[in-house]
């Protein structure tokens, strides 16, 4: 019998309006299936386990809609909440799909879309704090170029940071206590977009006024578009402690953004990332950022979302198995794993330098080491296939 792996509320498992939402849109073709409406979505969310939800302000409110019938949508959304006991994981501002930014949001050339852009992060920002999310989501889809004669890079990284300084400022003025996390992609839909990637992102969040309340949050299918390891990418957010939260999915290397259901293509990858946030620590949202394929109709939408829920648990089954096997423990060991966290050195003193230049070391008795990584990795590999 196949095993069951059914989502807890512990699991912290999230999704977004925009993804059991996706109707199947592509630039080549319309919608393929008909409309969820956000109470049935957050009523199937709950059915399969789901804790929290998350939404761009023009999935939750019409855009441009007479406010009465905005605040009628936020009052069918919240008594869904209620109804269902799912939380308000996350919130993020729709700074993309409206021709207004066709030339970026806090970086267009035009000052009066970018206050317009903040004054609509605001409002929103108000919203996400009344619904009690306590992240706030920025990707920043339009910000970049096709033709770098089009911005001077260093201004528009100025404008991106006035806004987060701005922004960040509204939120302890308000003293709604949100954390915000960026979102990198490198590029899509511009042609090459601000903050490509979880490095860049990083190196930007330190030259931001209150960079302490501003971390990433990565996408798997953004930074595996760059050709890169999401895994790696990851890692570093949870050392530098800026991972505030992660959008889960899947995603070809060199293709464009897929969104694939998590766990249907970087396997190996993928049980590394799932290990590394099931033993670190990490306590934030774990969310679906993805959505069914084109060919699917509504029922297809909901096996889409059960499989990105069964794929992370089987993967961090597998990622306990792997940790408990006792041979893995003898691999690691004879590949120096634990030694890499001791220091080599320790802090700089003169006598500690003098010592280290006085060491007498035989590099080629060193070279002949070898650090068993083929049958380390062949482990994994076993594990993952259920061979172990």
């Amino acid at each position: 019998m196949p095993v069951e792996f059914v989502a807890k509320p512990e699991d912290r498992f999230a999704f977004g309006l925009w993804t059991v939402g996706n109707r199947g849109r592509d630039p080549f073709g319309d919608a393929v299936r008909p409309k969820i409406e956000t109470v049935d979505m957050i009523k199937g969310l709950a059915d399969l386990g789901v804790w929290g939800i998350s939404f761009h302000d023009d999935d939750l409110m019409t855009f441009g809609a007479p406010e009465a019938q905005r605040q009628a949508e936020v009052e069918a959304f919240k008594k869904a909440l209620d109804e269902t006991g799912l939380v308000c994981s996350m919130a993020t501002t729709n700074l993309f799909h409206h021709p207004v930014f066709k030339d970026g949001a806090f970086t267009s050339n035009d000052p009066s879309v970018r206050r317009f852009a903040m004054q609509k992060v605001m409002r929103n920002i108000d919203l996400a704090a009344e619904l009690g999310a306590p992240t706030y989501v920025f990707w920043g889809g339009r910000e970049g170029v096709e033709t770098a004669a089009a911005k001077d890079t260093r201004d528009a990284l100025s404008r991106y940071a006035e806004a987060l300084d701005f922004l960040a400022g509204y939120v302890l003025d308000k003293g709604y206590g949100m954390r915000f996390a960026l979102e990198p992609k490198p590029n899509e839909p511009r042609g090459d977009i601000f903050l490509p990637t979880v490095g860049h992102a990083l190196a930007f969040i330190s030259t931001l006024e209150h960079a302490d309340m501003v971390g990433v949050n990565p996408e798997v299918a953004h930074e595996t578009m760059s050709g890169l390891s999401f895994y790696q990418a990851v890692a570093q957010a949870v050392w530098q402690d800026k991972l505030f939260h992660i959008d889960l999915n899947d995603q070809r290397i060199g293709r464009f953004d897929q969104d694939f259901r998590f766990g249907s293509e970087g396997i190996k990858d993928h049980f590394f990332l799932v290990r590394l946030l099931e033993n670190s620590g990490y306590a934030g949202a774990k969310h679906f950022d993805a959505h069914a394929y084109r060919t699917e109709d509504v029922a297809g939408v909901w096996d889409f979302a059960r499989g990105c829920i069964r794929n992370y648990l089987a993967l961090a089954a597998k990622a306990r198995e792997f940790d408990q096997d006792p041979r893995v423990a003898e691999a690691m060991a004879y590949s120096g794993v634990a030694e890499l966290a001791e220091p080599t050195v320790g802090p700089y003193s003169s006598e500690s330098a003098a010592r280290l230049k006085a060491e007498s070391f035989d590099v080629d008795v060193l070279a002949t080491r070898g650090f068993g990584n083929e049958a380390l990795d062949q482990l994994v590999i076993d594990h993952i296939l259920g061979i172990a």
